[in-house]
């Protein structure tokens, strides 16, 4: 325990190191090994052999189990050095560290609540429940699940699991980086997602002590950029905005992780929501990889060249990949219609039987698949005869469009591609 006079203490690093050694022993038959495999395109465009860190392939998805786990732990053997027994761990989560504590419980065989704010997906709360964790829903926003955690942990005794500001949780996201290192042994850049720090912090411990040549970049979403205010001193005031990348958004980071981030982690780069869902659709297409957006944000750096290694290999740490469907369904239009490749189309015609199926037979001709089709009848400029059409549709070059449309127009239908 990191305590003095009742107040924690800041280990050093070389302690939290020594941690991270112990806790590789403590959660290997708990955890995964995630797969460290390389990537050909991303290779191509960075100019140097990248490789993804796949925690999204983790148990529960995300990353935050390997610290949950060794946190949980080192409790247990704590309370049983005193002769006693762990009651239980509580804790306050909206997503992935909710799971990971919960999992850790379970494993362990100790009681488990997650206080998770109101606001928290159905998906996420189902899940957590699922590894047997009591959950409660209060409050709106992370800092109302907060206080109400500490209130149930000071009424039942349960211990608080920090999601990052803690050595134990760090110590347990280093074996990631040992990971990294004991099968490239000198990559010539990491980089990493950060929200609180934890996950960072963990690996730079582990990285720069056996690697210490090697970069550590951290990214953030310019909407959520704690961590890069805190270390530039502009702090004070600062309120993310809503992001895509909802894993990593905080008001603050930790103590203790910044002050790892100061000392070990190189640069900091920001990435813009496009990038972000550009990066989410480019690992499910391209790569057929699973990414939230907060697991997507290291290879949204690369892709969008906000950060261009100057040696390699090259390592992104896919973060996590609890990403609620009805958002990557949006993010895989959302793409697919900045690329042209889905398609609106508006025009008039006769409203009478038969004029909706002779376009329909153009653009099957040409292709193009139909997604939606809207019709609107009441707009007060348009001919009681006729009727408004929208056409939604996916392509496959942009020149079957252009003869669709005018093959169209030669028999009287004039069709817009709308913006």
């Amino acid at each position: 325990m990191f305590i003095t006079g009742g107040k924690a203490s800041y280990p050093d690093i070389e302690s939290i190191y020594k941690l991270s050694l112990e806790a590789r022993e403590a959660i290997q038959e708990f955890i995964h090994k995630t797969p460290l495999v390389y990537n050909y395109t991303i290779s191509n465009i960075v100019g140097y052999d990248t490789y993804l860190k796949l925690e999204n392939m983790q148990k529960t998805g995300s990353f935050k189990v390997r610290g949950a786990v060794f946190r949980t732990y080192t409790l247990i053997k704590e309370y049983e050095g005193r002769g006693e027994k762990l009651p239980g761990v509580v804790a306050a989560s909206s997503g992935n560290h909710a799971q990971g504590v919960a999992y850790a419980a379970k494993v362990f065989g100790i009681p488990a609540i997650i206080v998770m704010p109101k606001t928290a997906s159905s998906t996420k709360i189902n899940a957590t429940k699922s590894y047997g964790a009591k959950v409660v829903l209060h409050g709106e926003i992370y800092d109302e699940a907060y206080e109400k955690a500490m209130e149930i942990s000071r009424e039942k005794g349960y211990v608080f699991i920090h999601p990052y500001d803690d050595p134990y949780i760090i110590a347990g996201q280093a074996t990631i980086g040992h990971e990294i290192i004991d099968e490239l042994k000198k990559p010539g850049v990491v980089l990493v997602p950060i929200g609180g720090g934890g996950l960072i912090s963990g690996i730079a411990v582990a990285v720069k002590k056996r690697s210490p040549s090697t970069k550590i970049i951290g990214v953030q979403p310019v909407n959520a950029s704690a961590m890069l205010h805190l270390i530039q001193g502009r702090i004070e005031g600062y309120r993310p905005k809503p992001s895509i990348a909802d894993g990593v958004v905080v008001k603050k980071p930790g103590d203790l992780t910044s002050r790892i981030v100061r000392e070990l982690v190189d640069d900091i780069v920001v990435v813009d929501e496009e990038d972000i869902s550009y990066a989410i659709n480019f690992l499910l297409e391209r790569a057929k990889i699973v990414a939230e957006g907060a697991g997507a944000l290291s290879v949204a750096a690369l892709l969008s060249r906000q950060y261009s290694p100057i040696r390699g290999p090259v390592v992104a740490v896919i973060s996590g990949g609890n990403i609620d469907p009805a958002l990557l369904s949006r993010i895989i239009m959302h793409e697919l219609a900045k690329d042209k490749r889905l398609l609106s189309i508006t025009g008039e015609l006769w409203d009478k039987p038969g004029e909706l199926g002779k376009v329909i037979s153009v653009l099957a001709k040409y292709d193009l698949n139909i997604v939606d089709i809207r019709h609107d009848r009441w707009d007060p400029k348009l001919l009681p005869s006729k009727a408004k059409l929208e056409i939604v549709f996916e392509a496959k070059t942009s020149e079957d469009v252009k003869l669709a449309l005018a093959e169209l127009e030669r028999i009287g239908y004039r069709f817009k591609v709308k913006e």
